[in-house]
């Protein structure tokens, strides 16, 4: 891949700050397109809830990556990079679904929304010479506050120590989606036609853990109708599209910008899924988008 399609202020070794970084650059409208994409993910899951976890990911995955199969001769990549790519897309799924198992909902998933801020903290370790100005924490708080006021509005919170496996697992969850988010930037330059040989392997993965872990299941013709959709959208698309806007844009901003996942989930099943859209969701956006505007690159 050419140095073209790396972000401009790591192709010219500059700091991000540097340079002119609009909000609405194509790397935003990349994030925001995969953003929209894993909003759905709770509305076509309720139509699957039957499937088991592990079956349904590997399912899905495995539909995913033929989002890639046009550029299958790209799939090839170093090990150590194919091996992120598990990490990231089986590690991540294999430690949330385990969570959930060992946590209320509830608590997992938002534990498990660290990621965002954890990408935007984690960006100076992980991507020098990326630095965090104040503007940058403030912007991953007000993200996280959103986030907070969006997933409290689903339930009462209630953190137990019987429950201390799960919230680890999603700890470990949110650190590993974060760190290969930022990490893709870190090993050899690759073409995002890649992601398509990261899904198929971490689909078979996520196959053999059904195989060890669950109890056999036969998806229903409707059912494979849902997968399809879940894997082409949210399981395999949103990956693709995620991919591209981090290697183009400031992973500052997209982490911040990613907030708007559970606000946008909750809005499309209050308008499909008969739900409702309490005060607090206007109040969240209000949050987030202020967040990600004061997280953009200047």
């Amino acid at each position: 891949m050419a140095n073209s399609t790396l972000p401009p202020f790591y192709a010219a070794g500059l700091p991000p700050d540097t340079l002119n970084y609009p909000l609405m650059s194509p790397a935003t409208l990349y994030a925001l397109a995969a953003i929209l994409l894993w909003a759905s993910l709770a509305l076509l899951s309720v139509q699957l809830v039957q499937v088991p976890p592990f079956l349904l990911v590997g399912l899905a995955l495995c539909i995913g990556s033929l989002c890639g199969l046009p550029r299958w001769r790209e799939w090839r990549v170093p090990l150590r990079t194919l091996l992120l790519g598990c990490y990231g897309l089986f590690g991540y799924h294999f430690c949330l679904f385990m969570a959930l198992r060992y946590a209320p909902p509830l608590e997992a998933n938002l534990i498990n929304y660290l990621w965002p801020l954890l990408i935007v903290l984690l960006s100076p370790w992980l991507l020098p010479p990326t630095k965090l100005a104040p503007r940058h924490w403030l912007a991953g708080l007000l993200g996280m506050s959103g986030c907070v006021l969006v997933i409290l509005g689903k339930g009462e919170l209630s953190l137990s120590g019987q429950h201390a496996v799960g919230y680890a697992l999603a700890v470990v969850a949110a650190l590993m989606w974060s760190s290969y988010s930022l990490l893709t930037r870190r090993v050899p330059p690759f073409s995002t036609g890649a992601i398509g040989g990261f899904c198929l392997v971490s689909g078979v993965l996520s196959l053999l853990a059904h195989a060890l872990l669950e109890p056999s299941y036969q998806p229903t013709g409707s059912q494979w109708a849902w997968l399809l959709l879940l894997g082409i959208g949210p399981m395999g698309a949103a990956f693709f599209l995620w991919d591209a806007a981090l290697k183009r844009g400031d992973p500052r901003a997209i982490g911040t910008l990613a907030y708007l996942t559970p606000l946008l989930s909750t809005g499309l099943l209050a308008l499909f899924g008969g739900g409702r859209f309490a005060w607090q969701a206007g109040l969240a956006l209000l949050l987030i988008l202020t967040g990600a505007w004061l997280g953009r690159s200047r």
